[in-house]
């Protein structure tokens, strides 16, 4: 198996080119860079509220963990970032949806400024279903 390997697809936003990956594969692990609220098809960040776009965000890593083979339910570790601490109350309102009891470890901060002007950015890490197995051994 390769050191890394490189995570890219069409299912959520293409990342800037030359910049960075979606996400990358290494040693049973898949680290996800930041996804914003953006619609993969047009590229725009989604309508309406920080909810929407909390929606949108974890759609996008949804999408990215299932090219690198594992799935949101494998995640370990969950960045937050928000442009003001006032939406902290309604991100995690729709954030909660989506783990069931073993939520992952996660850190929630506040940003002074946010890519495209968004007001929520999540990214996150999980591990490989095979990962999971072994380490249970």
């Amino acid at each position: 198996m390769a050191p890394k390997t490189v995570i890219l697809t069409t299912d959520a936003p293409a990342p800037l080119k030359g910049i960075y990956s979606q996400a990358i594969v290494a040693n049973g692990t898949v680290y996800c860079s930041g996804a914003v609220g953006m619609d993969p098809q047009t590229g725009r960040l989604v309508e309406g509220d920080v909810a929407a776009r909390t929606h949108q965000c974890i759609k996008n890593l949804t999408a990215v963990l299932k090219a690198a083979g594992t799935t949101i339910e494998n995640v370990v570790k969950v960045n937050v970032f928000l442009s003001d601490m006032k939406d902290f109350v309604a991100m995690n309102e729709v954030y909660t949806t989506y783990w069931g009891d073993d939520k992952p470890c996660r850190t929630c901060v506040a940003a002074k400024q946010l890519p495209l002007g968004t007001d929520v950015e999540i990214e996150c890490i999980a591990v490989l279903p095979e990962k999971i197995s072994q380490s249970r051994l």
